[in-house]
C-alpha cells in the first residue's frame, strides 16, 4: 500500500494533506473532499431550483432547511459519485500522469475498501432524501441511472459532458420536487439550461486533459470542439441563459431574478473572452469560476423568493 500521506498531484497544499487523520486521507480524496468545486457545482442547480420554486409558491418558510439538506446532499453524494467514479476508472487513472496519484491506483485504498466507503455515502445521501415528500425521493432515486453510467460514457462517446450535464443537472428538478411536488415547464427549462451549463463548464475542464486522452483513447467535447471550443461554449452557454430565462418566465419571476441572470450572462462571456485551451491553469481557474456564477444567479433568484413572499 502506498503511504496515505502521499498527495494526490493536481490537488496538493489543502486541509486535508494538512490536517485530516493519515487513515481518513485517501477516502477524503476519494470523495474529493480536498476539491470542493465539485459539490459547489453539484449544489447550485439544486439552489437554483428550490430558490425559484419557493417564489412561484410564494411561501419561505421550508426554504431555509431545504437549502441545508440539499447542501448535505450534494457534498455526499458528489463523494459518492467521484468514488464510484475512481472504482471504474482506476486502470484508466493509472495511465495519466494528472491522476495516477488518486488512491486506488496509487494503493492507497483497495476496491473493496472504496466499495463500502461509497455504500457508506449512499445510505448517508438516503437518509437525507428521506426527509422530503415520496414524489422527491422518487425523483432523487431515479437519477441513479444516469450516475451510474456516467464513468463509461467517455469511453464510447464524445459526448460524455451531456451525460454529467444530466446527472449534475438533476437538482434543477428537486426543488420543485420538493417545495412544489410537482415538475413543471419552468423545472424542466431550468433543467435544460443547467445542462448546457455544465457540457460548456466540463469541456473548459476537459482541455487540461487533453494529451493524455488521446493517448489513451478517452473521448471529450474538448476532443471534439478542438479550435472551435470558443464557438461552442458560446453556443452552450448562450443556450443556458436562454433557458434559464424560459424558466424563470415560466415561474414568475421578477427584475430581481433577471438581474441574477444577467449577471451570471455576463460571468459566462468572460469566461468565453478570457480563455485559451491551451493553458491548462488557466482552464483549472476558470472552471472552478462557475461557482461564483452559479451563486449570482442564486443571489437574485432568493432575493426575488424573499420579495414574492412579503
Amino acid at each position: 500500500m502506498s503511504n496515505a500521506a502521499t498527495p494526490v498531484a493536481d490537488a496538493t497544499s489543502n486541509w486535508v494533506d494538512t490536517h485530516a487523520p493519515l487513515w481518513a486521507r485517501p477516502y477524503l480524496r476519494l470523495a474529493r473532499s480536498d476539491r470542493p468545486i465539485g459539490w459547489w457545482l453539484l449544489l447550485l442547480p439544486c439552489w437554483w431550483s428550490a430558490a425559484l420554486a419557493a417564489g412561484i409558491a410564494g411561501d419561505l418558510r421550508s426554504l431555509p432547511s431545504v437549502l441545508v439538506l440539499f447542501l448535505i446532499g450534494a457534498i455526499v453524494m458528489r463523494g459518492a459519485g467521484c468514488t464510484w467514479n475512481d472504482i471504474t476508472d482506476r486502470k484508466l487513472d493509472a495511465s495519466v500522469e494528472r491522476t495516477r496519484s488518486r488512491p486506488i491506483p496509487a494503493g492507497q485504498v483497495t476496491v473493496t475498501q472504496a466499495a463500502l466507503f461509497l455504500l457508506a455515502q449512499a445510505l448517508t445521501g438516503l437518509l437525507v432524501l428521506l426527509q422530503f415528500n415520496l414524489f422527491a425521493i422518487i425523483t432523487g432515486i431515479s437519477s441513479l441511472l444516469v450516475v451510474a453510467i456516467y464513468p463509461f460514457m467517455k469511453r464510447i462517446t464524445y459526448w460524455p459532458q451531456s451525460v454529467l450535464g444530466l446527472a449534475f443537472s438533476w437538482g434543477a428538478l428537486m426543488g420543485f420536487a420538493v417545495i412544489l411536488e410537482r415538475i413543471d415547464v419552468a423545472a424542466l427549462a431550468l433543467y435544460i439550461g443547467s445542462i448546457s451549463w455544465v457540457i460548456a463548464y466540463d469541456t473548459i475542464y476537459a482541455h487540461q486533459d487533453t494529451e493524455d486522452d488521446v493517448l489513451i483513447g478517452i473521448k471529450s467535447t474538448a476532443l471534439l470542439f478542438g479550435e472551435r471550443t470558443k464557438m461552442a461554449l458560446t453556443i452552450f452557454y448562450s443556450l443556458a441563459v436562454f433557458f434559464i430565462g424560459i424558466a424563470l418566465w415560466q415561474g414568475g419571476s421578477r427584475w430581481l431574478a433577471w438581474s441574477g441572470l444577467a449577471a451570471f450572462a455576463v460571468h459566462l462571456g468572460w469566461q468565453v473572452r478570457t480563455i485559451e485551451i491551451g493553458n491548462s491553469p488557466l482552464c483549472l481557474r476558470l472552471f472552478k469560476s462557475n461557482r461564483n456564477a452559479g451563486l449570482l444567479l442564486f443571489g437574485g433568484l432568493l432575493a426575488d423568493a424573499v420579495l414574492r413572499a412579503v
